[in-house]
C-alpha cells in the first residue's frame, strides 16, 4: 500500500505528538519526589503557577501583563512568553568573576515599571528563569506603588527547576515545571513593543 506525501506528513506529526507526550510523562516520572513549584522566599506580592497566570491573562488581557525580569540576553536567546515585557532586574557587566560575568541591579527598575504599566489598574506577573529574581522584584514592584494583590511571582519561572535526583537521566537539567515546559505560548521573536524600551532611545 502506497502512502502519499500528505498522509505521510500527518503520520509524522502524529508520531511526534505521541513521542512528546511520552517524553513529558517520563521526565516528570523521574522526579516524582521533587516538588514542582516550591515557594523560594517571601515577598510582598502573591505566588502563581504558570497555568493560572496564563488563565489570568486570557481573562483580562488589557490589564494583566507578564514582566520578564531576566537579562536582555536571556529574553532574546532562550525565548520568552508571547507578549512578555522585558524589564531586567539585573544587567550583565563586563566584569568577570568566579562564575562568569558579574551582574548589577537595574537602578531604574521602579521607573521602568511605571513607564510601562498603571499602578492603579494593572496586574503584573513577574517572571525570571526559575522564580528566584522575582522574589525581590515583586517586593520592589509593591514598594514602587503597585497593589499587593496585583503583583505575582511566577512559580517555576520560564525554564523551571533542575532535576535533583542523581539517579535520573535528567539530573541537573531544567525539567521541573515552568512556563515553557507546561507548553504555554512562547517565542524567540523580538518585538520592539516588548523589548527593554530604554534600548530604543
Amino acid at each position: 500500500m502506497r502512502i502519499n506525501v500528505k498522509e505521510r506528513k500527518k503520520m509524522t506529526k502524529f508520531l511526534l505528538l505521541i513521542l512528546t507526550a511520552v517524553f513529558a510523562f517520563s521526565s516528570s516520572a523521574f522526579a516524582l519526589d521533587q516538588e514542582v513549584y516550591p515557594v523560594k522566599g517571601t515577598h510582598k506580592g502573591g505566588d502563581i503557577k504558570p497555568a493560572q497566570a496564563y488563565q489570568m491573562i486570557k481573562d483580562n488581557p488589557e490589564h494583566t501583563f507578564v514582566v520578564d525580569v531576566r537579562t536582555r540576553y536571556e529574553y532574546q536567546d532562550i525565548g520568552h512568553p508571547e507578549g512578555a515585557y522585558n524589564i531586567p532586574w539585573k544587567f550583565y557587566t563586563t566584569n568577570v568573576g568566579s562564575r562568569g560575568y558579574a551582574k548589577v541591579l537595574n537602578k531604574n527598575f521602579c521607573r521602568d515599571l511605571k513607564a510601562r504599566f498603571n499602578t492603579k489598574t494593572d496586574t503584573l506577573i513577574l517572571m525570571c528563569r526559575s522564580a528566584a529574581r522575582t522574589i525581590p522584584g515583586a517586593t520592589a514592584a509593591v514598594d514602587c506603588g503597585f497593589k499587593e494583590g496585583k503583583v505575582f511571582n511566577l512559580l517555576g519561572g520560564f525554564e523551571g527547576d533542575k532535576v535533583k535526583d542523581k539517579n535520573s537521566p535528567f539530573y541537573g537539567q531544567r525539567m521541573i515545571g515552568g512556563w515553557r515546559l507546561e507548553g504555554l505560548p512562547w517565542t524567540y521573536k523580538m518585538d520592539q513593543k516588548f523589548i527593554y524600551q530604554p534600548d530604543l532611545k
